[in-house]
């Protein structure tokens, strides 16, 4: 069974098809996007019924039957963790412990986030005592925290590196970057030491290694996708773009656009190419150290579907060289060629650039006079031979 398109790359074509001049057909916009022209139409029909132009059954129709069907089926898992509760603290002499409960309605089928809510508990804590009480990893700091801060206690002008010291001597040793790590945790400095800004402009550290170090070549593709953010200000406010570009044809697999620069545009985009692209498995992403490509929300979004994250230093554009040309193209073919004064003129232009003009009509010197797409098409085949 075939994927389904992503959410946001349906809406970008319906909104080009519903914009489309006279002289354009529904068969080219599918061309332009690689796609049937029969799935244009029929996501077209599907817009004609959302807006209310033809009788059928709408998307937020369909959704709201399925959130419905969600909720009710969720309410009955919250009333039978109170049953079993009530009759579980109902009993007598016994302890009153919950995570038995927790443990028994797992295994009854009601999802553990469910119970914890509903009994007003912690997940972590009981996935912890499902294994050990107490780790011997957790054991072994709190002994050593215990030994830096009767340390520092004793002498509050000693640093981390004295403190590993001190600690070292009364049976508790340690290296001192473990010994830097438990003292800035609880916040152990020396009364000599420099005041810690809170509220510093510092860039945040790298999740990632630089797995490319500007070699920006690959075998194939899937191997390594370059990702960044730009901004561009309309008459409504600033319009950002995340693309990801396939350095073996230059093709931007995946593409997020938003009227906000969050965590969500990136990872967005990351699905976006994913599903596009199929099995990534291995994959090399490169981004610069912004805080988008640090979030706990983009290194999950990796890890899920068994990327590699890459980042770049602060400040060197050189790092990601590949990228920024590719955003150079589009800001001197679609951004600065007029004003814009609304982001859906502005969004319909970038997507419509990208899919028809970038991809398929756009040859690359690099790339032997081939456009993205041609290059795939033709390379493809010819791997699959030498394999």
């Amino acid at each position: 069974m075939p994927k389904p398109y992503p959410k946001e790359f349906r809406e970008d074509v319906v909104r080009v098809a519903l914009n489309r001049d006279e002289s354009t057909t529904i068969a080219q916009i599918g061309a332009d996007f690689g796609i049937h022209e029969g799935t244009v139409a029929k996501w077209l029909r599907q817009a004609e019924i959302d807006a209310g132009n033809k009788p059928g059954t709408s998307t937020d129709g369909s959704a709201e039957l399925r959130e419905l069907r969600r909720r009710n089926r969720l309410l009955e898992q919250e009333n039978e963790v109170l049953r079993r509760a009530a009759a579980y603290l109902s009993q007598a002499n016994l302890p009153k412990r919950l995570y038995p409960l927790v443990r028994e309605l797992a295994a009854d089928g009601i999802p553990v986030a469910v119970s914890c809510r509903v009994l007003k508990l912690s997940r972590q804590p009981y996935y912890r005592w499902l294994t050990r009480p107490v780790l011997d990893a957790e054991l072994v700091e709190a002994y050593r925290a215990n030994a830096l801060y009767d340390a520092h206690r004793d002498d509050p002008e000693f640093g981390y590196r004295f403190l590993a010291d001190e600690a070292c001597t009364s049976g508790e040793a340690m290296s001192t970057r473990t010994a830097w790590r438990i003292c800035s945790r609880n916040q152990w400095w020396s009364v000599f030491g420099k005041a810690r800004a809170k509220n510093g402009k510092k860039p945040g550290p790298p999740v990632h290694d630089d797995r490319v170090e500007r070699n920006f070549t690959a075998a194939g593709p899937n191997e390594l996708w370059l990702t960044d953010i730009t901004e561009h200000k309309t008459d409504e406010g600033k319009l950002y773009l995340c693309a990801i570009k396939d350095v073996y044809s230059g093709r931007i697999v995946g593409y997020s656009i938003d009227s906000r620069m969050k965590a969500r545009l990136a990872v967005d985009a990351l699905e976006m190419a994913a599903v596009r692209r199929g099995d990534v498995t291995g994959c090399v992403v490169h981004s610069d150290r912004g805080s988008q490509f640090r979030s706990r929300k983009y290194v999950t979004a990796l890890t899920r579907r068994g990327l590699a994250g890459s980042m770049g230093r602060v400040g060197a554009a050189g790092d990601n060289a590949a990228m920024e040309s590719f955003f150079a193209l589009l800001q001197k073919n679609v951004l600065d060629r007029r004003r814009w004064s609304t982001r859906e003129k502005l969004r319909i232009a970038i997507v419509t650039w990208i899919e028809r003009t970038y991809h398929r009509r756009r040859r690359q010197a690099r790339l032997g006079r081939l456009t993205p797409v041609e290059y795939e098409a033709i390379m493809k085949p010819a791997a699959n031979l030498a394999a």
